[in-house]
């Protein structure tokens, strides 16, 4: 069976790289670029970026995001880009303007630059947007074919962001070892194509250990509004590390959980790597992981202060019917959760949900 390792062209960490954008920008087209921005980062830095754009004489158009990448955002970000003339996509912000503006960029045949400026997700290396519905819930992976042509993080731009978010990519980089190892025993099909080689298993343990070793050195940090090198190291491992190590390595229990519990209105308002979080407890429940292993994962989550149980992602009344719509949902055709090793049922899935859920509140 074939291995493959998808990454992005370039990847570029470092405080103050903002300001390098149309640099690497102007090397990728001549027309100008397209950027779609999250509203707080076009208040707060787009005179910046503007700025750096004119110093190089390079068009820039901007898109406010309207906050999610439905297909609806995609459709409408499209027509006006075909109006720009611009022939370079930017998507800076958040996970769900980075995955729009890779979308968009696919749809129109253009190169993309990703420019993260919080680290809460794995979503910037990525060859794949998750698409929701406007109402929030998952809809669909849409499975891209190339990876960025540039991933641009300032990491001083990340450290002054609020420290929930980054604290919420620990989340999502949480899941990638136990993600990969899952796959790389059931030789799952990963989202690049293949089944995961040594090369990206080992990426996802150094994902893990990175955690593991700076996680609360760095959320100190950043509380504090300050760069040490733990932050760097978080920041890596929560953009690149888990980047590379979930599309490469494959996606399982984890995100299934994630998308399932998408189907609750309560937990719309808590972010994707919070109930990531979560879902790793749940798998590792499902596969009878160690208890060792299970309470190593759930102190990690509660130094840092990732969600562990139910309640603090938003589920404040559990009941039976709310769990088997989860288990549902986390268990439709075509979901990541059947790359389990184990055999995967709904009821199973509901009791490892009780059962984590009572582990992770102990």
């Amino acid at each position: 069976m074939k291995r493959i390792i998808n990454s992005p062209s370039k990847y570029v960490q470092g405080s103050g790289e903002l300001s390098t954008l149309n640099i690497y920008a102007s090397s990728l087209g001549e027309k100008g670029v397209y950027a779609i921005i999250d509203p707080f980062v076009l208040e707060h830095f787009g005179s910046k970026i503007e700025t750096s754009f004119k110093a190089d004489k390079l068009n820039l158009a901007t898109w406010k995001f309207n906050g999610e990448s439905s297909q609806k955002e995609i459709d409408t970000i499209l027509d006006n880009l075909n109006k720009s003339g611009c022939d370079v996509v930017a998507g800076i912000g958040g996970g769900k303007a980075i995955d729009t503006a890779k979308a968009v960029a696919y749809y129109a045949k253009l190169p993309v630059i990703i420019v993260p400026t919080i680290a809460s997700s794995d979503a910037p290396c990525s060859a794949l947007s998750v698409i929701y519905r406007e109402d929030g819930e998952f809809e669909r992976y849409l499975l891209l074919p190339k990876n960025p042509e540039l991933v641009l993080v300032d990491s001083g731009i990340i450290a002054n962001a609020p420290v929930r978010l980054f604290v919420a990519g620990m989340g999502d980089a949480l899941a990638t070892y136990f993600e990969a190892r899952a796959c790389y025993l059931s030789q799952a099909n990963t989202m690049a194509g293949g089944v995961c080689s040594a090369s990206a298993l080992a990426l996802a343990r150094q994902c893990l250990d990175t955690l593991y070793e700076d996680g609360l050195k760095a959320k100190i940090a950043v509380e504090n509004k300050t760069i040490s090198r733990a932050v760097e190291n978080i920041i890596e491992a929560n953009t690149y590390l888990s980047g590379i190590g979930f599309e490469s390595g494959g996606l399982a229990a984890a995100h299934s959980i994630h998308n399932g519990l998408t189907v609750l209105e309560e937990t719309h308002e808590v972010y994707h790597g919070e109930k990531v979080s979560f879902g790793t407890i749940v798998q590792l429940v499902l596969e009878n992981a160690s208890i060792e292993e299970i309470e190593e994962v759930v102190t990690f989550c509660k130094l840092v202060g990732l969600p562990t149980n139910l309640n603090s992602i938003g589920v404040k009344k559990i009941s039976d019917e709310k769990i088997r719509r989860v288990a549902e949902a986390s268990c439709v055709e075509g979901e990541t959760i059947f790359n389990m090793p184990v055999k995967i049922t709904v009821e199973e899935v509901i009791s490892a949900i009780y059962v984590a859920n009572e582990l992770g509140s102990r």
